[in-house]
């Protein structure tokens, strides 16, 4: 058999398309499907930073490896690149054609330039000459000044009035972030604005006095961003952190996206920034969507009236605060407690934080930082602890990319607070999800610990779906000691009881659960997994799943993006189902079951099956025992399978076909029922706080 597996970078790009494809239905809200595209955008901006970047780099190294999925570096490259142009051409017809001249028919008009009429252009000079022009600082091109990622620019042909006709000079300006501005309204009910980066075209003249502008284009280009930091240097790593954010800056250019306007300028920036031509991407205007999502949030701007184009409002429940706060420790010393997150509050965790900071009991708290938001308060909660003289240790993940300067911050914050900060371990990220606090109580030291799927994010926990558990379990209490042992000193946490850690012993682990399924299919029982994730890509676990779907064992699994295994090859994984699901909420929990000869264990993990989880990360598996827990997420892994709205099943051809009901079959549509299933659970005394759902059509 030649071809066993898919290619990763291609996996993704249907991945992206799976996200596109939202925008594209019309039965969504207008917003909705804007929302969309901007993903769309900000997805291919890391793709390209990352995975492109990689590969480019391989191709500029003359490394001729493989991948799994058989293409040679060299034909991966172009073949990523004709699928992401196709995407993107997709995603602008589906903008210009579709959403924004709909959007103009329900009162909310995105006004080009071409479009202003005398009025509305002496508004925008005024505006531009007011508050624009003292912002904005020109550039010559050849400088030296690098031009930065991720940030749109426009770039101006100049001639000078009195000098040589024949030279040419090249400036560009950086476009300020908030691009959305508001125009007055008319008085008709119409909500109209405009982008900067048009006010800077039309007015360039006031920038550069003295010359005329021949020809002008708006471009952004994506740096490479997959570079490590220098991790031998001990004594200064926080300071070689911050150099790695600086660098980026100056690494190597990967892709230039850019406005039609003059081949002139597209081709000196090319040179510029050592682009080929197949790395210089044309699109209509407007550029870097994913800068525009603010769009999507009018009431931002002060205006209401658009919910109508969004999702039904919902709410999220709030299971703690029935009672006295100070009873939190003794209902999760009662009985392990599950969040599902966003039909579940976010609230418990910042409150189990903000407890353990002014309980006069608690003496410790242990925890992991990887993506935090920007006004967090589980730090501000750290602090406060730290303040009040509690023993803080908090190991903070300064490689998480895209988060580096962020988290720089926090630690030098947490650190100025007192508190115990470790930079993770060297050559690995530690990518668990998990704190720990230690309280003085009448029989002595108890300890409560929190594991989760998602980030320590109180805003991501409004729009990613991740699952976190409360437990005083002794064993789980015992192996959480030994893990934060592990990653801040010298302590062996090989020897842990429940807890199963990467890169230790998660990958071997979870290949013998595979085995033990496939024995007991080998041995004519009935064997069953069922795994939840974001990506699968590591070749080890694909091999052992192959080995079990050919002894029998039915496997299901559910995989939100990247999946390079194969599924319906005949002799190698009939037995195999893979299915997606894109919707409102972003699926980010790791769920994981075994039937186990009729003795099922289920477990829930901060780490997805791809080789750099399983190996070059720290991470965190662990079982459910809680008998009402465990019947309750085997509900939820359950209904994933059961979608016929949002989900889609992947072909041994590679094709992602869409399920939609059969004739006389009823819809389901995961996200809705698990709304509805989480309010059944909590009945009428469960208080409510504002979230969202997608509307069920």
């Amino acid at each position: 058999m030649s071809r066993i597996y898919f290619d990763r970078e291609l996996s993704w790009l249907d991945f992206n398309e799976r996200v596109l494809e939202e925008a594209l239905r019309q039965d969504l809200p207008l917003l909705e499907r804007y929302k969309f595209l901007t993903i769309v955008s900000s997805n291919f901006d890391e793709f390209f930073m990352v995975r492109m970047a990689a590969m480019k780099r391989a191709i500029r190294h003359k490394d001729r490896t493989r991948l799994a999925g058989g293409a040679a570096i060299e034909d991966l490259y172009r073949q990523a690149q004709k699928k992401a142009r196709d995407i993107i051409q997709k995603q602008y017809e589906c903008l210009l054609n579709d959403v924004l001249p709909s959007l103009a028919r329900n009162g909310l008009h995105l006004l080009f330039m071409n479009e202003w009429d005398k009025f509305q252009t002496e508004f925008i000079e005024h505006y531009f000459l007011d508050e624009i022009f003292p912002l904005l600082t020109p550039l010559r091109l050849d400088a030296g000044i690098p031009i930065a990622g991720e940030t749109l620019y426009a770039a101006f042909l100049l001639r000078e009035n009195a000098g040589d006709k024949n030279a040419f000079n090249t400036a560009i300006v950086k476009i300020p972030n908030d691009r959305i501005v508001m125009l007055p309204s008319a008085g008709d009910g119409v909500v109209r604005c405009f982008l900067l980066e048009d006010a800077v075209q039309r007015f360039a003249s006031y920038l550069f006095t003295g010359y005329s502008i021949k020809e002008h284009i708006l471009f952004k280009i994506d740096r490479d961003a997959d570079f490590s930091v220098d991790e031998e240097r001990d004594e200064d790593f926080m300071k070689a952190m911050e150099e790695v954010v600086l660098n980026r800056e100056h690494s190597r250019a990967v892709r230039m996206i850019h406005s039609a306007g003059s081949d002139f300028l597209r081709d000196t920036l090319a040179r510029h920034l050592e682009l080929l031509p197949q790395e210089l991407y044309l699109v209509p205007c407007p550029l870097n969507l994913a800068n525009l999502a603010a769009l999507y949030n009018m009431e931002n701007f002060g205006i209401s009236g658009f919910e109508k184009l969004k999702n039904v409002c919902i709410k999220s429940i709030d299971i703690f605060f029935d009672d006295d706060e100070k009873n939190l420790w003794e209902r999760i010393n009662t009985n392990d407690i599950l969040l599902h997150f966003p039909y579940e509050s976010f609230n418990p965790v910042l409150s189990f934080f903000s407890n353990a900071a002014r309980d006069t009991s608690v003496r410790a708290i242990k925890t992991t930082l990887y993506r935090t938001s920007g006004d967090s308060p589980v730090i501000q909660s750290l602090k406060e602890a730290a303040l009040n003289g509690k023993q803080v240790t908090a190991i903070v993940e300064l490689k998480a990319r895209f988060d580096e300067e962020r988290n720089i911050n926090w630690a030098k914050d947490l650190e100025g607070a007192g508190a115990t900060v470790i930079y993770g371990l060297a050559r690995l990220k530690v990518h668990a999800k998990t704190a720990l606090v230690i309280r003085k109580e009448e029989d002595g030291l108890r300890s409560y610990l929190h594991l989760s799927t998602g980030n320590y994010n109180d805003k991501t926990a409004k729009m990613y779906a991740d699952m976190c558990l409360f437990t005083a379990n002794v064993d789980f209490v015992h192996d959480a000691e030994l893990f934060f042992n592990m990653v801040t000193g010298y302590s062996s946490a090989e020897k842990t009881r429940r807890l199963i850690i990467a890169p230790l012993s998660l990958k071997k682990r979870l290949i013998e659960l595979i085995k033990r399924e496939t024995e007991h299919a080998s041995r004519g029982h009935y064997a069953l997994i069922k795994a939840k994730m974001n990506a699968l890509a590591d070749i080890d676990v694909i091999d052992a799943l192959y080995q079990a779907s050919r002894a029998g064992v039915k496997i299901f699994l559910n995989v939100r993006g990247v999946c390079t295994l194969i599924p319906g090859l005949a002799g190698l994984s009939e037995n195999i189902k893979v299915v997606s699901v894109i919707d409102y909420f972003l699926e980010h929990s790791r769920i994981i079951f075994f039937e186990n000869g009729g003795n099922p264990e289920l477990y829930l993990s901060s780490a997805d099956w791809m080789t750099r989880n399983l190996e070059r990360r720290v991470e965190l598996m662990f079982p459910v025992l809680d008998a009402p827990v465990k019947q309750r997420i085997s509900v939820i892994l359950d209904s994933f399978f059961k979608d016929n709205c949002q989900a889609h099943t992947l072909g041994a051809d590679g094709v992602w076909k869409r399920l939609e009901p059969a004739a006389g079959e009823k819809r389901f549509q995961v996200q809705k029922f698990l709304k509805e299933y989480t309010e059944s659970l909590h009945g009428a005394k469960a208080k409510e706080k504002p979230g969202f759902i997608v509307r069920h059509s």
